[in-house]
């Protein structure tokens, strides 16, 4: 009888998945377990981490093929993306959460999708998502 893996562990989030100019991917999480994931799992410690602030909405990571440091722009891209995707997705300009994912913990016994975050900037930014081109 073959043994029982744990239902309940997914290591592949679901996301939303964009590109940005340079190699830099952005991945948006769709649940509360799949922003668990993302931000505690898939995320490597130098990745860029956002998330609106004070209300709810997805994790987001950014992440660059090589290793670099994003720019501003890039960095603001990213903060857009996570304003899309939360409850300020019709609003003008709202300050999103930005850090290193390293600075992204989970307390035990936390509910899915909470997160404590440590040195964050916050970067004002109007919600959208990259055009894509047809």
């Amino acid at each position: 009888m073959p043994s029982k893996e744990k239902k309940d562990y997914n290591p592949e989030p679901k996301v939303w998945r964009y590109e940005l100019p340079g190699g830099w991917i952005v991945m948006a999480g769709k649940t509360d377990e799949d922003n668990d994931i993302l931000s505690l799992r898939t995320a490597r410690p130098n990745d860029w981490w956002f998330h609106i602030r004070g209300m709810p909405g997805s994790h987001v990571i950014l992440q660059s093929q090589g290793g670099g440091q994003p720019d501003n722009k890039t960095l603001k891209a990213a903060a857009s993306i996570a304003a899309w995707h939360s409850k300020a997705r019709n609003a003008g300009v709202v300050p999103v959460a930005a850090t290193l994912a390293v600075n992204v913990s989970k307390q035990r016994g936390a509910k899915p999708g909470t997160v404590m975050v440590k040195k964050e900037k916050i970067l004002k930014v109007r919600p959208g998502i990259p055009e894509t081109e047809s």
